[in-house]
């Protein structure tokens, strides 16, 4: 699995409709809040053009492309951290996720109520991530009260993590999320101990219709999401379930006619791919196959994602880039031209590599 995305929101925002439209599935709507109890899971492939030119360029047949895992959670609502609406579950589902997309509602409609009466998208941004930092303080604050009594103690290590965990607090405080702190490698491992979820990456996602396309609610939205060091977008969700419903062949058509190069839901899954700064490699030894790691990754762990038995024994990669392969137009050219190089464990995978990892068991 490439990642996972939590979908989040107010109730009757459109969040099922949106992941309707992602996973080709059919969750249950319905005109009240908490519709959706325990989330719904859909698991969709990452668009990849590169995948299919290289299988074309290679004689690859089958090709296995990167996966995204969408997760539909429960509507939350104001006093979720202290309990209210779903409360703890909902959020307990948002700590397991690696992103989120936050569905906020611009669209107007007379049939679907909004809870909180008319449409202002960036009050309820702002309610619901205020619920989301009151939840981390909660933990935070338990985890200190803990870490103090060691601390006391005369413990290095859990006074060096009550100051940090005092930070977190102090910036949480002030009403920020903690995505938008600086943060070390020692912070990060204390924030997945404790399963933060402001720290994760969100992305704002404008659910629209014909109409709001182009509102000042929209651009209230993509101002507040860079104001926050953040990415935004919009769809229209309606639209983009009932696409997901044409058989395969029919959609480039209907996308043609609307005058769009590609669905919203390339674009979401592709800004969810760029918000958590994952890059893509390929590897065709036997079965052309896409895998996602994180930018910066270096060859050794990048082979331990396709097995850890490559860690072991790691040798060497032998490497070559897609642009150069689509320049070359087989591998043989790319052997012949000396495009083919030779990388040692500490070579920081490129995006669009194509990798052959050596190891000895």
């Amino acid at each position: 699995m490439g990642l996972n995305c939590g979908i989040i929101g107010l109730p009757n925002a459109g969040k099922t409709t949106i992941f309707n439209a992602l996973s080709g599935g059919n969750a249950q709507i319905a005109n009240y809040p908490f519709c959706t109890i325990e989330p719904n899971r859909g698991v969709v492939p990452v668009p990849d053009e590169r995948l299919t030119r290289i299988g074309e360029l290679l004689n690859k047949e089958n090709s296995i492309p990167n996966r995204i895992e969408f997760v539909d959670v429960a509507g939350l609502v104001k006093g979720a951290s202290k309990g209210e609406g779903l409360g703890n579950r909902f959020l307990g589902h948002v700590r397991d996720v690696d992103a989120i997309i936050h569905v906020i509602r611009c669209f107007k409609s007379q049939d679907v109520v909004h809870v909180g009466g008319q449409i202002d998208p960036i009050r309820d941004v702002e309610l619901i991530n205020t619920e989301l930092i009151l939840s981390d303080i909660e933990i935070l604050e338990r985890a200190k009260e803990k870490l103090l009594k060691t601390a006391r103690s005369g413990d290095k290590r859990s006074k060096a993590d009550v100051e940090t965990l005092q930070g977190f607090l102090d910036h949480l405080d002030n009403g920020k999320l903690l995505n938008t702190l600086h943060i070390n490698s020692d912070e990060i491992d204390l924030i997945n101990n404790y399963g933060l979820i402001t720290s994760k990456p969100i992305l704002y996602l404008a659910n629209v219709d014909e109409v709001s396309t182009e509102d000042d609610e929209l651009k209230k939205v993509r101002e507040y999401a860079e104001r926050n060091g953040s990415e935004s977008l919009s769809i229209m969700g309606k639209l983009e379930e009932e696409i997901s419903q044409l058989p395969e062949c029919e959609k480039e058509d209907y996308l043609k006619a609307l005058g769009l190069e590609e669905s919203g839901l390339d674009r979401l899954i592709k800004s969810s791919l760029r918000l958590l700064r994952l890059i893509t490699f390929y590897t065709a030894e036997t079965d052309l196959q896409a895998w996602t790691i994180l930018d910066g990754t270096d060859a050794i762990r990048a082979a331990g994602k396709i097995h850890t038995d490559f860690i072991k024994g790691f040798i060497r990669a032998e490497v070559f880039s897609f642009n150069d392969l689509v320049n070359a137009g087989t591998l043989q050219r790319i052997k012949d031209m000396g495009l083919l190089r030779s990388e040692g464990r500490d070579y920081p995978v490129k995006d669009g590599d194509i990798i052959r990892f050596l190891f000895n068991l």
